[in-house]
């Protein structure tokens, strides 16, 4: 474990300041290595090459799928958000025109009379009768239209 630790730690040591490794051998008949050999020591240069990555195909295909998954996650994420965006806007459009319908609604509550307009531009006042069911059909409307 000491010796592994002590070659890793060289090995990175080595690659980042570049030095000269050296290799020797104590009394106790152990391996060393470092940059700086001891004097008593009959050091030996060891060249150290770095180890490139092997190409792998699986590597390589597990990286794309999931590059095509995280695209696709993406598009479906905007999707959905899209799809939201709309439902809120009709959902935001259907509060205020019920907002409004509430409103001449109340409207019509408070009036006593309904009137129309003749080809004049004079008020002609409608019945009993039809005021009554003017109101119902409007009743009904605002309450199809916004509570449903």
């Amino acid at each position: 474990m000491k010796k592994g630790f002590l070659i890793l730690l060289c090995l990175l040591i080595a690659s980042i300041t570049h030095a000269g490794t050296y290799r020797w051998v104590d009394e106790n008949s152990q391996i060393h290595f470092g940059d700086r050999p001891p004097a008593n020591a009959a050091p030996e240069e060891v060249t150290l090459k770095s180890a490139t990555p092997a190409a792998d195909a699986a590597v390589d295909e597990r990286k794309r799928r999931v590059n095509e998954f995280l695209e696709q996650s993406g598009r479906e994420r905007a999707e959905r958000n899209r799809i939201k965006a709309e439902q809120e806007a009709r959902s935001a459009k259907l509060e205020s025109r019920c907002q409004a319908l509430r409103a001449r609604l109340r409207y019509l509550k408070s009036v006593s009379g309904i009137y129309r307009l003749n080809n004049d531009g004079e008020r002609v006042f409608v019945d009993d009768e039809e005021n009554m069911q003017l109101r119902r059909d409007f009743q009904a409307r605002v309450q199809s239209e916004c509570d449903s």
